[in-house]
């Protein structure tokens, strides 16, 4: 699950991270009294004003309808109305978004951190994920922050750090001092440094997230070590354990299929094909896309509806896969374990009907447990419903029909 920029902030500061501070509005109206209080509480006269859509590239990005970016700094509260005003309600398109864009709903109004003092600011990168390979927790860092990583990678990877951290012990004190010496800090911001990272893996852990991204991480002209943005993904599978969390998803910024498919309990991830497929099981979805592939067409999502697929589900299901415009025919794949085709056969049929007319092909594959009976079932319902046994009769179908 992915979070705005001022969500994740404020998670950070619970953890004891440093971070840019700002408060987050809807209006202009709301956004002066905003900078009136960052001013009372950090003294800055100068803001930024972020866009928060869940899309990286904010500051380069554009609102379609006024050419502003999506990250503007105020020059003083006088300037805060109109730079909001030119920003919310608008639509933002970065690299991230595509040429859709998003549509900013609220902005983060933060104190300008990049003031004047006796040292010059530094920009960081610095980012936690899981290693699948080593099963190892691992910091990515590097002292070219504010660029895109991917390009530090491509063109520097000698810049790019990185320290494994082993679960079961944690990070170690020598770790967070390491990562500092790489940055090349001495002194108050080495110290800063070593605290920051070590609050900010514990927040990684603490929250179950399954990433974090600081881009960047400054050291300010008087040795603080703060998180200017802050991109948060939280592990779906361990939200039961954090409700507070779970309650900050943005519905606005989630696909409106995926969101639908969850309040039924389905896994649900579109995709850009053309055939659309269910399944009960996320392997036998695996070998479903590639059959569609090998067929000639292309998987237009992915959508398992459990191993206790019924009328419902299937319903359900059908109606998420057919709002779709580009998917031009459906493949339904269920194997009959714990529960038996025929009963399956008959949930579709009572689905289809209950649907009404589906005016592109539907192919239905069951295999195991009253297979033949299902087949049947399927066969003689007097539906639009071409049935199939194995997955070469499915591929088939597929091939010809798409």
């Amino acid at each position: 699950m992915n979070i705005h920029e001022y969500q994740a902030k404020g998670i950070l500061k619970s953890f004891g991270v440093g971070i840019q501070e700002g408060i987050v509005a809807k209006t202009p109206e709301e956004a002066v009294e905003a900078a009136k209080q960052l001013t009372e509480q950090t003294g800055t006269e100068w803001y930024v004003v972020k866009a928060q859509i869940h899309a990286g590239g904010r500051g380069k990005g554009t609102i379609k309808e006024t050419g502003a970016h999506g990250v503007v700094l105020a020059k003083g509260i006088d300037k805060v109305a109109d730079i909001v005003k030119s920003i919310v309600g608008g639509v933002l398109v970065t690299k991230q978004t595509g040429e859709d864009g998003k549509k900013v709903n609220q902005i983060l109004v933060a104190q300008d951190v990049y003031y004047p003092g006796e040292v010059e600011t530094e920009e960081f990168y610095m980012s936690v994920l899981l290693n699948r390979q080593t099963g190892r927790n691992i910091i990515m860092y590097s002292t070219e922050g504010g660029m895109d990583i991917e390009t530090v990678a491509e063109k520097t990877p000698e810049l790019i750090y990185k320290e494994e951290v082993d679960p079961k012990v944690g990070l170690q004190g020598f770790q967070a001092r390491k990562i500092a010496f790489n940055l090349g800090l001495s002194g108050n911001a080495f110290k800063e440094m070593t605290k920051f990272v070590t609050s900010l893996y514990n927040a990684y852990v603490g929250i179950d997230a399954s990433m974090f991204e600081i881009n960047p991480v400054l050291k300010t002209s008087d040795n603080k070590i703060i998180a200017v943005d802050a991109k948060v993904n939280l592990d779906d599978n361990a939200l039961f354990r954090h409700k507070d969390y779970a309650a900050m998803l943005d519905e606005s910024e989630e696909d409106a299929a995926e969101l639908e498919a969850a309040k039924h309990d389905l896994s649900f991830v579109k995709l850009d094909g053309n055939v659309g497929c269910m399944v009960n099981g996320a392997g036998l979805a695996m070998a479903t896309m590639d059959i569609i592939k090998l067929s000639g067409g292309d998987p237009a999502n992915f959508l398992d509806v459990g191993g206790a697929a019924n009328a419902v589900t299937v319903e359900a299901g059908f109606r998420i896969i057919l709002k779709d415009p580009n998917v031009k025919a459906i493949l339904l794949n269920i194997f009959g374990g714990i529960v038996r085709c025929d009963r399956v056969a008959a949930g579709v049929v009572e689905a289809v009907k209950s649907i009404g007319d589906i005016n592109i092909p539907v192919i239905v594959r069951l295999q195991g447990t009253n297979a033949e009976e299902g087949k049947k079932i399927i066969d003689d319902s007097g539906l639009k419903v071409n049935s199939a046994i194995t997955l070469q009769d499915a591929a088939n179908l597929v091939k010809e029909l798409v």
